[in-house]
């Protein structure tokens, strides 16, 4: 009897500690860096140059957010898998409201995280994608507002790459000031 408890508390106590480990990045079981090199592919934007020079290369998935935002913070890795997938066909870009604060006013930022799909410009102004692949000049019809599934901008972005081959916007030779 003496060593079926003695079993049963050992056991409890491996099961206990199991789950007490820290990991650390590239500790995980299949952990190839991946991510790591997707997160480097995502532009930190800090003024609207960057994003006319990438809209030269084709459409930009543009997320407003913050660092002390949870959210914004959970956006993370889906920019980072974003960023991997559609590499040399569309940019992930990411701009901190609370460092670039004249961008913030440019796309007049109320909630965060705040996302948009900009296909291309057109006499100056940015086009975004709205939900059903239309073009707008008006980012509050095309934005969206909160944490979302990947698949959901994966789609927007998609919208915009179909509608970019289509129509051929060019982003080259334009430019928005702010």
């Amino acid at each position: 009897m003496k060593k079926i408890v003695l079993l049963l508390i050992l056991v409890s106590a491996v099961l206990f500690t199991a789950g007490c480990t820290e990991e650390t990045p590239g500790d995980s079981a299949g952990s190839d860096g991946a991510e790591n090199s997707g997160e480097n592919l995502v532009v930190e934007v800090s003024d609207l140059e960057q994003i006319n020079e990438a809209l030269a290369e084709g459409p930009v998935f543009l997320k407003l957010g913050a660092e002390w935002c949870t959210p914004c913070k959970e956006m993370k890795p889906i920019m980072a898998e974003m960023a991997l997938e559609y590499e040399g066909r569309a940019t992930i870009m990411s701009v901190d409201v609370d460092e670039s604060q004249h961008l913030a006013a440019y796309f007049n930022v109320g909630y965060i995280p705040d996302s948009c799909v900009i296909a291309g410009l057109e006499n100056g102004n940015y086009l975004y994608t709205q939900q059903d692949g239309s073009l707008t000049e008006d980012r509050m019809q095309a934005r969206m507002i909160g944490l979302r599934e990947k698949e959901a901008f994966e789609a927007r972005l998609e919208l915009a790459l179909a509608q970019t081959e289509e129509s051929e916007i060019e982003g080259q030779n334009q430019t928005v000031t702010g």
